[in-house]
């Protein structure tokens, strides 16, 4: 049977999250229904990051194992004829070999955060963006954001339903800046931990908004207490915007 690797982008307003859930839409029930529909034949569509209820992705990788050859473009296509009106769209597809696994072979995950910092409401985004209209210090939020680099236990930013073996992460990058009246947050690992990238970001608005200093934020790392860091930001303006695999697998 050959396997489909899929570029996705989804607006997460609306849905449970990536993964289906009893009890709301989620983006791999839609995908797997317009698979269905698209080659008459049930399958499971995995990805590499299965996205919390209201987060986005610009570039979440998915794969599904058909039961004939298509065309590439067809896959695509079909696909996305199947997926109207969901606010899914398929950006790629490309056939692999039947060892790729979308989550399994990724060696890297990058996530954009926006935060929109003004007075007046994100009344077009108010879905896609957090909204912080008291003032932040994207500068000393990079300060903070500098001791959270490397390879740390990170058990401080961990949600307590988290799943993983260990709470030991590399981070890679961790950029803060500001345009205009957006501030943007980029953070890229192998992995994280459940709920890690929205801890670090409610941590840093902390930061930046002059109630902790940037060395606080290495304080907080090094107690390896949730109870320690700040509050889990909105999933509103989180999206995974790409994966990495090694190029024999990509």
């Amino acid at each position: 049977m050959p396997r489909y690797k899929l570029t996705v982008e989804y607006d997460g307003s609306g849905y449970c999250g990536w993964q289906r859930q009893e009890h709301g839409p989620s983006v791999q029930q839609a995908l797997e229904e317009a698979v269905l529909r698209f080659c008459q034949s049930e399958t499971l569509v995995q990805c590499a990051g299965r996205t919390d209820a209201g987060v986005h992705a610009t570039a979440q990788v998915a794969h599904f194992d058909a039961p004939r050859e298509y065309r590439t473009d067809r896959v695509r296509d079909g696909l996305n004829f199947h997926l109207r009106p969901h606010p899914i769209a398929v950006l790629a597809a490309e056939e692999v070999d039947d060892d790729f696994h979308a989550r399994f072979s990724a060696i890297g995950r990058s996530y954009l955060y926006r935060i929109v910092n003004r007075r007046a409401p994100a009344a077009l985004e108010a879905s896609r963006v957090w909204w912080v209209p008291v003032a932040l210090d994207a500068e000393a939020m990079q300060a903070g954001a500098n001791y959270l680099l490397g390879h740390h236990d990170f058990t401080t930013f961990r949600a307590s339903e988290c799943q993983a073996k260990s709470p030991l992460k590399t981070l890679g990058e961790l950029t803060v800046t500001r345009v205009g009246e957006e501030i943007r947050i980029i953070t890229a690992a192998r992995s994280f931990l459940h709920h890690q990238v929205r801890n670090m970001v409610g941590t840093l608005r902390l930061v930046g908004e002059g109630k902790w200093q940037p060395e606080d934020v290495k304080r907080a790392l090094e107690a390896r207490d949730r109870g320690a860091g700040g509050p889990t930001c909105p999933p509103d303006g989180l999206y995974l915007t790409g994966v990495k695999y090694p190029v024999h697998t990509a």
